[in-house]
């Protein structure tokens, strides 16, 4: 059962991502642009060449990704995953659940943003074949680009209050999730840091029974499918941990 597997290091979620190849009306080739509300992510660099392009209030930052680099990056950035040969990333996020469970607003046009059912048909990848999905997820991920190309130009030209409107608006479209999510925190990232606490005061008193209660969990990889905003997903999940294998 989930719950007698050990949660990942921190509770974090961990993720193989292989972004879009797909081709944007820019010249670029990636994923659709977005961000986290509450979710600190980390890209490890398994192979291949891109470059992240974040956007701040200090403006837009191109930062290069190869083989080996690790790149993380807190809840407001604004991200954009560009594949230049082959990128193949592992991707920790904080908070396991949260990104599940909405986690993330992509840039789409502010009329897309003014409420939730305009942002989820905008969202949505319907049902269907997955090549009718991935037709969606490539006019999804154009349509967060442009809405992106028009955050940019605006703040480079002086106007970053369109940052904050951006900010706004999604903390508006995630405002009806936030019991689920404190929640799940609660019940992984929360409840990982407060055993630390836990076991710290009992190695202070001696007390060295959690050492006997050591557990070994497995995942294997998980199938590359899932059509995530920045690329094909193969997300690793507690609920698919297997035993170890014999000694």
């Amino acid at each position: 059962m989930t719950d007698d597997v050990p949660l990942l290091p921190g509770g974090i979620g961990l993720s193989r991502l292989r972004v879009y190849p797909w081709p944007t009306e820019d010249g670029l080739h990636g994923g659709s642009p977005h961000l986290h509300l509450t979710c600190t992510e980390c890209y490890c660099v398994l192979g291949g060449t891109g470059e992240l392009h974040t956007l701040t209030a200090e403006g837009l930052r191109r930062t290069p990704l190869a083989a080996g680099d690790a790149v993380w990056f807190t809840p407001g950035t604004i991200h954009r995953a560009v594949d230049t040969g082959g990128l193949d990333v592992m991707v920790l996020m904080q908070n396991d659940g949260l990104p599940e469970a909405g986690d993330a607003v992509m840039t789409f046009p502010p009329e897309h943003l003014a409420d939730p059912a305009a942002y989820r048909a905008a969202a949505w990848l319907g049902d269907g074949t997955p090549e009718e999905r991935a037709v969606r997820a490539r006019a999804r991920r154009d349509l967060a680009v442009a809405g992106y190309r028009d955050l940019v130009e605006q703040v480079e030209s002086g106007h970053p209050e369109a940052l904050n409107a951006f900010h706004e608006a999604a903390a508006a479209l995630v405002a009806p999730r936030l019991d689920a999510w404190e929640a799940a925190w609660r019940q992984r990232a929360a409840a990982a840091a407060e055993r630390t606490g836990e076991q710290i005061a009992a190695l202070r008193r001696g007390d060295v029974r959690h050492l006997g209660d050591a557990a070994v969990a497995r995942l294997a990889p998980p199938p590359q499918d899932t059509l995530g905003m920045c690329g094909r997903l193969a997300p690793y999940r507690r609920d698919d941990a297997l035993e170890p294998p014999p000694a």
